[in-house]
């Protein structure tokens, strides 16, 4: 058996690469009839065959199709079919779209548009389109030369096919503003808004598509179409209708995008019922359990984007359908492996958890953006300190990072309980292995949750009370430890909320190490650092307070006038004042 299975290893490889040069052979054949029949026979080999597609390639097929499709002398017919098989090269790997971009596939297929036969010019926009849908092809191609723009508008009223492509095309290559201002002075919303009505599915798909890059962060594209009208309908309304329940996911996601981005250029208002009634509640259906992953992804950036910048939307946003409990299932994923029973579905799923995590950070992130009673109830409710705590062990820095990140968030002025449960859940190790960690955004956000905790003067009192002698270790491990200025700068400035503390302050001043450690920042060559050490000692001496001139004595006998005095003399006038 071993033997035979070795001779059929050896023997297949050679065969199909002799196959494989047979149809190259016949496209050099003198007889155009054969040349067609070639390309054809070609053709129905490599369709969904990528070993074919990759051997023809290596065989300098392309240099030849690319040929026979520019020739005046070729038919029309094999022109065509040399377009359907170059798209068939394109569709397998993104190696394939590589050597097609060397071969300088894109003028070609931008010059056969030109060409009077539509069924030729819908071969080269699919292929065009296959072809700038893959990450390997760079944007810019298709504006290097003004005039290909206004021939693709021209081009859209031909079929619905080439609508379809040429809208594909657009939404794949309009990345950022100068994109956008190119397309819209080409007139883009006046040429793609008629075909949102299209009887074609597609075709409304994909101009849909065009619209929500186009609007995207473009106040002026976002103010443009709320007057367009298509069958005497505003788009906004038309947009709407699409966003309903009986239409398929792509496009209710597709909609709410549409008026999201309206919406944050201010050309819809953020209290209009079509975004309060109508897209809010949708992108809040798409966070949940039954969405496909992508689409629980998309949902969640979208409806952050939505809520960032206004208290309303992001109270409506927490009381929608249970979004909080909801976002607590974006860490529980994949939830139960038995029952998923497509393995590659799982497998594509559990590769972007981690996609699911960072959208629901961002969606934590707005909803508790301006407003305390919805980040104690976002979050509090759905054991979310647990979940950030745990997050913040985890081996993947991005979550670490963006675990203390929400607890920093969540720590600001928030009430004694929070930071209380934050601490505790926290635990004393690991807030000393986050302070240690190797990642200095991960040490910066641990810093500012610190100093989240110690602000109102009987929070520091309470926790100094219970975690005093560890922050106090922390800090002097930070400020003795090789750190950056903002490092020590953010550690003097917890130390000078500790400061402002009734009881707490006997922390630092019965702490001679730290004390000398204040005094030596006082004379530091950096404005930032002496600024920093110089509030914890005016919090320690301020009058008025108990015990404030047994504590100006004891800083008195330990310089820090004389210091005062040459600090006094600065030449920076933030130092100067203080």
């Amino acid at each position: 058996g071993d033997c035979f299975l070795q001779w059929v290893k050896i023997t297949r490889r050679p065969e199909v690469t002799a196959s494989s040069r047979h149809y190259v052979d016949r496209l050099f054949d003198l007889d155009p009839q054969k040349v067609l029949q070639g390309v054809i026979d070609m053709k129905n080999a490599v369709i969904g065959n990528n070993k074919q597609k990759a051997n023809l390639i290596v065989l300098g097929a392309v240099p030849r199709l690319l040929y026979l499709l520019q020739q005046e002398s070729s038919s029309t017919e094999l022109r065509t079919e040399c377009a359907v098989v170059l798209g068939s090269l394109a569709m397998g790997t993104e190696n394939n779209v590589k050597s097609l971009l060397d071969c300088h596939i894109i003028p070609a297929l931008l010059q056969g548009l030109l060409s009077p036969d539509l069924k030729f010019i819908e071969a080269c926009l699919r292929c065009l389109r296959t072809i700038f849908i893959s990450p390997v092809t760079p944007e810019d191609l298709l504006y290097t030369d003004a005039t290909v723009i206004s021939h693709l508008m021209a081009l859209l009223s031909r079929s619905r096919y080439t609508q379809e492509y040429i809208c594909q095309i657009f939404s794949h290559c309009c990345k950022g503003p100068d994109h956008q201002t190119i397309l819209f002075n080409h007139g883009a919303v006046q040429n793609i808004a008629h075909l949102l009505v299209s009887t074609s599915y597609k075709v409304r798909m994909q101009a849909l598509k065009c619209f929500s890059v186009l609007a995207f962060e473009n106040p002026q594209v976002s103010m443009t179409l709320v007057n367009v009208s298509v069958d005497g309908e505003l788009l906004p309304q038309i947009f709407v209708k699409m966003l309903q329940r009986d239409k398929p996911i792509e496009m209710q996601l597709t909609s709410a995008k549409c008026l999201t981005s309206m919406c944050r250029a201010g050309a819809i208002r953020t209290d209009d019922s079509c975004i309060v009634l109508k897209t809010l509640p949708c992108l809040v259906r798409m966070c949940s359990k039954e969405r496909l992953l992508e689409e629980r992804v998309e949902g969640a950036e979208t409806l952050a984007y939505l809520i960032e910048t206004d208290v309303e939307l992001q109270r409506i946003a927490s009381i929608t359908d249970h979004l909080i409990v909801m976002l607590a299932d974006y860490f529980k994923y994949p939830s139960s492996v038995s029952a998923i029973t497509d393995i590659k579905r799982l497998d594509h799923d559990l590769k972007h958890a981690h996609e699911l995590r960072q959208a629901a950070f961002k969606l934590y992130a707005s909803l508790g953006a301006n407003d305390e009673d919805i980040r104690k109830k976002p979050i509090l409710e759905s054991g979310a300190i647990e979940l950030l705590c745990s997050l913040t062990q985890s081996e993947n820095l991005a979550l670490r990072v963006n675990g203390i990140w929400a607890l920093m968030n969540m720590a600001f002025q928030a009430e004694q309980k929070i930071k209380s449960d934050i601490l505790r859940g926290l635990s004393t190790e690991q807030l000393f292995q986050l302070l240690s960690d190797s990642d200095v955004n991960v040490l910066m956000k641990t810093l500012g949750l610190l100093r989240n905790l110690l602000s109102t003067r009987p929070h520091i009192d309470h926790i100094m009370s219970t975690h005093g002698k560890q922050i106090m270790q922390a800090v002097t491990l930070i400020l003795e430890g090789e750190h950056n200025i903002e490092v020590k700068e953010q550690t003097l400035c917890i130390l000078a909320n500790i400061a402002d503390g009734t009881t707490a302050k006997e922390l630092i001043m019965t702490n001679d190490d730290i004390l000398q450690k204040i005094k030596y920042y006082m004379s530091h060559s950096n404005a930032k650092l002496q600024l920093a050490a110089m509030f914890c000692i005016s919090n320690l001496i301020w009058n008025g307070e108990e015990g404030s001139q047994e504590r100006q004595d004891k800083l008195r006998d330990m310089g820090i006038v004389d210091i005062l005095h040459k600090l006094s003399q600065s030449s920076d006038p933030n130092l100067c004042d203080k």
